[in-house]
């Protein structure tokens, strides 16, 4: 009887056991949207039950909670309540998205720009692909951000609005959230000074969701990515007018849309049906700004065309200035450029190059000139002074500026001007390893130094499995791509559009202090700008700078 009391006590004492740790409650916490952790190990942080910030109306916020278990999690959830002011007027939940951040493998800078082997580069798990699932499954001992993003109307009443966050780990959790609505207002995308500049990549579209090039399925499904695109406030459409302007350095291929036939007579004949397709599909998706053509000069000094007498494709291989040269693009532009005026889209149309030598453009430009002089051209790549007034659309690499009065020049005349990150920079940079907050940080760079927006290729020229791994053959992991198939967006691109959001932020108080005369505004905002600078990030952290930064701001 004894021993049957001793092993009924024992058997009680590891079922309460066994009941405690199946019952213990998960790590559940509010973190920084700039943060990023490991996926393997137990966060170690003060978990944080409550979040609190500051929107203006017509912005959209977010931020992360993370969940860790030491059980499995069948059915991750998240959901949102209605946020209320006491006057009773309320923020609806359906302004709120959440998502699950899942993991890539990423690398590191190394030396930057240039093919590189995997097993030279250092690898690790990292967060960024944001899926809007409605739910996901968590495994014990692993951890699983969750992306939180709320839009505030435009006609929300200024206050402070509170609500619950529920998370649903085997058991619920409410989380309070408060947002102070400030009375200023951005305003809607389409009306975004800002201008952003991610070149696309059809191509790839079509190979990750396995449809036919150009079929119906493939400008279905291409349709959601550039709708998110255009809700960034993307002002370019990326159009190859003849086949891989870039050499060939991207996985996927990157046709031309115009067919150039060479006919039996050695005249020439140029189908624009494609072009015309495409560019009239991104303006119905909200990009409708710029169609920027790439390239007279290309990569690879070899121009494909289809030839009627031999019944092939075959290439011209000519150099930039070369009496073939001439004679192969004259007779091309001159007919481009009698399309582009019938379809009434030669005004926001640009021959533009890529990171191309003075030499080279200065031959270009002669040519488009001697065609048309009201041809616009755009060039990404180094500053030349020579060349500037010629160039409508320019962005420089980080390392050059323009000059005070030639900028103050540009934008009076409306030409973009703009500035660009590539693999040679290790910071601020948008890779996969980049800390999300130099993203963030683009936008207020811009700002200060008067640039007026940024451009990056690409937006997704993706390597072979981009869901799984975000490294390339050549370049840092990343710097082909900042959203994932699906479409999925990732914490890279909402920081990029975070930023983006406070320059214009930034333009609207500015413009505000310089017509109510407020100089001594003028000079704090001004002040607080000039801690934007490529010299100081070396020494001072990005997160610390916006972090201060964004504090003053929301303060005017």
């Amino acid at each position: 009887m004894k021993n049957i009391f001793l092993l009924l006590v024992l058997f009680v004492g590891i079922t309460t056991k066994a009941q405690t740790k199946q019952q213990s409650p998960a790590f559940i916490s509010f973190v920084s949207s700039n943060a990023r952790f490991a996926k393997d190990v137990k966060p170690t942080i003060s978990q944080i039950n409550t979040w609190g910030t500051t929107a203006w109306k017509g912005e959209k916020i977010h931020t992360q909670i993370l969940v860790w278990a030491d059980k499995d999690i069948a059915k991750l959830t998240v959901g949102i309540s209605d946020l209320k002011n006491n006057a009773g007027a309320q923020i609806a939940k359906t302004n709120a998205k959440t998502g699950f951040v899942h993991y890539v493998i990423t690398d590191e800078f190394g030396g930057g720009c240039g093919y590189r082997k995997p097993e030279d580069f250092k690898s690790s798990l990292v967060a960024d692909p944001i899926d809007w699932a409605s739910s996901v499954a968590v495994k014990k001992k692993e951890l699983h951000p969750i992306w939180l993003s709320i839009s505030i109307p435009a006609n929300t009443i200024a206050g402070q609005y509170k609500g619950i966050v529920t998370i649903n780990a085997g058991r619920k959790y409410s989380l309070p959230i408060a947002i102070n609505v400030l009375e200023h207002t951005l305003p809607a995308v389409d009306k975004w000074k800002f201008d952003l500049d991610l070149w696309q990549h059809p191509a790839a579209i079509a190979r990750v969701h396995k449809v036919e090039l150009w079929s119906n399925e493939h400008f279905e499904k291409m349709r959601p990515y550039y709708t998110m695109l255009a809700n960034a406030g993307q002002k370019c459409i990326t159009t190859s007018i003849m086949q891989e302007p870039w050499g060939h350095q991207t996985y996927d291929d990157f046709p031309s849309l115009i067919k150039w036939v060479k006919k039996k007579d050695g005249n020439w004949y140029y189908d624009y049906s494609l072009f015309d397709k495409y560019v009239s599909f991104v303006m119905s998706c909200g990009i409708t700004k710029r169609i920027n053509c790439y390239s007279m000069v290309p990569w690879k000094l070899s121009f494909q065309y289809y030839d009627e007498n031999l019944l092939k494709n075959t290439e011209l291989v000519a150099k930039i200035g070369s009496e073939e040269y001439n004679r192969f693009w004259s007779s091309m532009i001159k007919d481009f450029t009698k399309h582009l005026k019938e379809k009434g889209w030669f005004g926001i149309s640009t021959i533009a190059m890529d990171e191309r030598p003075m030499k080279d453009m200065q031959t270009v430009i002669k040519l488009l000139k001697d065609i048309d002089p009201d041809w616009k051209i755009a060039l990404a790549g180094n500053y030349h002074p020579e060349i500037e007034k010629d160039i409508f659309d320019y962005s420089v690499a980080s390392r050059f500026q323009f000059d005070a009065v030639t900028l103050k020049e540009r934008i009076a005349l409306g030409k973009p001007s703009t500035w660009y990150t590539c693999c040679e920079e290790n910071y601020p940079n948008g890779f996969t390893f980049s800390p999300p907050v130099e993203h963030v940080w683009m936008g207020w760079y811009a700002a200060a130094k008067g640039f007026t927006g940024y451009l990056r290729w690409a937006y997704n020229s993706w390597p072979q499995n981009p869901l799984t791994d975000s490294r390339f053959t050549a370049w840092p992991a990343g710097d082909t791509f900042q959203v994932y198939p699906g479409p999925m967006t990732s914490i890279r691109f909402e920081k990029l559009i975070e930023g983006i959001q406070d320059f214009e932020k930034i333009h609207i108080l500015q413009e505000g202090f310089k017509q109510s005369g407020n100089q001594t505004k003028i000079e704090e905002l001004n002040q607080l700008l000039s801690t934007f600078d490529l010299k100081m990030l070396k020494e001072i952290p990005s997160e610390k700078t916006i972090d201060e930064a964004k504090s003053k701001l929301n303060k005017f």
